[in-house]
């Protein structure tokens, strides 16, 4: 713990805040409650003691991921089901971020604002080969920015609960813990409901002004690329299930994966057929002709 803390201070903090959560989660999995609060403490000591007054920003960070590694870290002592623990983690990282902007506004500092000033000022620094690239209206660049913010933390939440899920079990397990891991990706199934949150975004989105800063135009710029996230998670799901289900080896959905990766463009093929995977019995139809 106390040196994934430390590598925020070094060029390595791209790498390492990825995996902040883990050292504390499996102490926590691993230790008793008392002994987790003692090692916890020291470790926040050494922090600050070794840096001073830039310990109090890694104290901080580190108070702040401790909602989340209780959360998913009692969890994982009663052994429930992964899914159970990602929404959980998620929704608390969530809840967190959205607690940490309000008490920002309460306390005066409005951190919308001081972030839009600071992409503001992070565009002007950009050397003039990169400007040239973004958009010559830096007001509505810089708008649209702040305008899908509560995206950025829905996918940040999604990353590092995912991120800390995956590599934490991993070590768990290493050490008998038998943590319990999420279904076959061929098994995976969206709710039907989320065909029809789909679909009237999707039409709202066709006939809505992109420019516009209205309340539906900012809820249509956040749901839609989660949306089609989802479902396009649900379209290799699909492909998994077909490989599966004639024998072959995964290379169909991999192959779809990597086109996916380097034409992101796709992404609306690939979410429709996630809706058609959810909301026609098409694995039931492929079952009966195999």
């Amino acid at each position: 713990m106390i040196i994934s803390l430390l590598s925020l201070m070094t060029p390595f903090i791209i790498f390492t805040c990825s995996f902040l959560l883990v050292p504390v989660l499996m102490l926590y999995v691993k230790s008793s409650t008392k002994r987790f609060v003692v090692s916890y403490v020291l470790s926040l000591l050494v922090v600050y003691l070794l840096t001073q007054w830039i310990g109090l920003y890694l104290i901080t960070i580190a108070l702040f991921i401790l909602p989340p590694v209780l959360v998913m870290g009692n969890l994982y002592k009663r052994k429930a089901a992964a899914r159970s623990v990602l929404t959980a983690g998620i929704v608390t990282v969530l809840a967190e971020s959205l607690l940490s902007l309000l008490l920002g506004f309460a306390l005066g500092l409005d951190p919308v604002t001081k972030f839009k000033q600071f992409m503001i000022d992070s565009i002007a620094t950009m050397p003039s080969s990169i400007q040239e690239i973004l958009p010559k209206d830096q007001d509505w660049y810089v708008g649209f920015i702040v305008q899908v913010i509560p995206l950025y933390l829905i996918f940040v939440a999604l990353f590092i609960t995912f991120v800390t899920h995956g590599v934490t079990r991993w070590f768990l397990n290493k050490t008998g813990e038998g943590i319990p891991g999420l279904r076959p990706m061929r098994e995976w199934k969206l709710q039907r409901s989320l065909v029809w949150i789909y679909l009237v975004a999707f039409v709202l989105d066709l006939f809505s002004v992109p420019d516009s800063s209205s309340l539906i135009s900012t809820l249509l710029m956040n749901a839609m690329p989660l949306l089609m996230l989802v479902f396009a998670v649900q379209a290799i799901g699909f492909l998994f299930f077909v490989a599966h289900a004639n024998k072959w080896k995964p290379i169909l959905p991999i192959v779809a994966i990597i086109i996916l990766i380097f034409m992101p463009p796709l992404f609306i093929v690939y979410s429709l057929l996630g809706v058609f995977d959810v909301a026609f019995p098409i694995r039931e139809r492929f079952k009966k002709n195999l």
